[in-house]
């Protein structure tokens, strides 16, 4: 072959190169239901970034927040139709599949935020979330604190009992009722945009949420009190759908498994932060803030709810009660 021939031959080949498509990266939907300005969503975006880092950018996830693919029970049925890939969501939606998940929802389940992340350590939660799986196909990665729901109200109360005929605002979840229920509240299930309203002009005199959502709605400017009942801790999953989990090799599914958690904390710690720092505030925006006999209020419930009502496992929940943290 001539020096010519060899020229013209090496520019085709070059020219057939240049046209080859580089590795084909694949695109992934990440969902969830916050607000760009939330911790839950600026995590879930440095965990986008980091395991497409740490996979050298074999993967492209893009972050959908502020319910964009959907609401919670959209984007958690999406991960069986292949419309998204991960979520982040409630263990209540994931008990809507597979009940005994749910347990950490009955009421006064856990002490606190520590005794909550230590029992998403444990043997447990592993069982637990190897049941959903087992159930579903799909993998939960991390879990994040989402916050401890307290009651706010413009009727003072500090017992179970001084909470009689009080009009409160809950979601309509049968777990989230039972608190109340238990005390003699009458719940209202009003729809949480309207809630502040509804606050203001008096058809509730009460609700319940986490101290940030509290802030965030600024329900302390209808409220005159702040009951740390610390009914519900409250935490968030992340969640990896079954065909997308099946695609990852076994290292990438490490990575994933390392980056999620990373980001859960980081979550975490911003949250139990605002937190520490929100009781002060509102007791400085001139409401009184109260505590309470916290087994006062799981004996009345005990009374009235049983575990198996809303599909939970007493000994799953006698083991979380032994959960050191």
């Amino acid at each position: 072959m001539t020096r010519k021939t060899w020229t013209l031959f090496g520019a085709a080949l070059a020219a057939t190169l240049s046209v080859l498509p580089a590795q084909a990266q694949t695109k992934l939907k990440w969902a969830h239901v916050y607000e760009t300005s939330e911790a839950f969503h600026t995590e879930s975006v440095w965990a986008a970034a980091e395991f497409a880092k740490r996979t050298n950018n074999k993967y492209q996830i893009e972050v959908f927040p502020a319910s964009q693919l959907g609401k919670e029970t959209d984007i958690n049925q999406g991960l069986s139709l292949g419309s998204v890939d991960v979520i982040i969501s409630g263990a209540s939606f994931a008990a809507r599949s597979f009940p005994p998940i749910g347990v950490g929802y009955y009421p006064f389940t856990f002490k606190g935020p520590e005794h909550l992340l230590a029992f998403a350590k444990s043997d447990v939660f592993k069982e637990l979330a190897k049941g959903y799986e087992e159930k579903t196909g799909h993998v939960i990665t991390a879990t994040t604190y989402y916050g401890t729901r307290h009651t706010t109200s413009n009727r003072a109360f500090k017992n179970c009992a001084d909470m009689k005929g009080l009009k409160i605002r809950v979601p309509d979840v049968p777990a989230y009722l039972a608190y109340p229920r238990a005390c003699g509240a009458n719940t209202t299930p009003i729809a949480f945009a309207e809630v502040y309203l509804a606050l203001q002009n008096g058809t509730v005199e009460a609700q319940e949420n986490p101290l940030t959502t509290i802030d965030a709605k600024k329900f302390y400017e209808v409220q005159k009190h702040i009951i740390l009942t610390g009914h519900i801790v409250d935490a968030l999953n992340t969640i990896v759908a079954k065909g997308t989990w099946a695609k990852f090799t076994p290292d990438e599914q490490k990575i994933f498994v390392d980056v999620s958690q990373e980001a859960a904390a980081r979550a975490t710690a911003t949250i139990k932060a605002a937190e520490q720092k929100l009781v002060q505030f509102f007791k400085d925006k001139g409401l009184t803030v109260t505590e309470i006999d916290r087994n006062q209020y799981l004996d009345a419930v005990s009374k009235s709810a049983t575990f198996e009502q809303f599909g939970y496992r007493k000994a799953d929940w006698d083991r979380i009660q032994a959960v050191k943290y």
